[in-house]
């Protein structure tokens, strides 16, 4: 298992239970694949540096989950199809 760091903007527009019910969406795609969530860190609506799909701002979500490797291209892609994330990073987490 790999430590890994789901960075989404998702949709500005968002209410609160969609949020919520997006959030609850990632989570269980993780865990679909094997892994699981160690923390969710959500930041809320901020400014984005430059425009996206003509939106100016965006819900910050960042996610710290620990997954095999294989489970990457995965999530990827559910992530990718969603329409309500904009844009989104998985990066992995180096040991210190």
């Amino acid at each position: 298992m790999r430590n890994y760091e789901i960075a989404y903007i998702a949709d500005p527009d968002l209410d609160e239970n969609s949020l919520t019910a997006l959030e609850e969406k990632v989570k269980g795609w993780i865990e679909a694949a094997g892994g699981s969530v160690v923390k969710v860190d959500r930041w809320g609506k901020r400014r984005l540096a430059y425009t996206i799909k003509k939106r100016h701002d965006g819900h910050y979500v960042f996610v710290q989950a620990s997954m095999p490797s294989a489970a990457n291209a995965d999530v990827e892609r559910n992530l990718r199809l969603t329409e309500q994330v904009m844009r989104f990073m998985i990066t992995l987490q180096e040991a210190a």
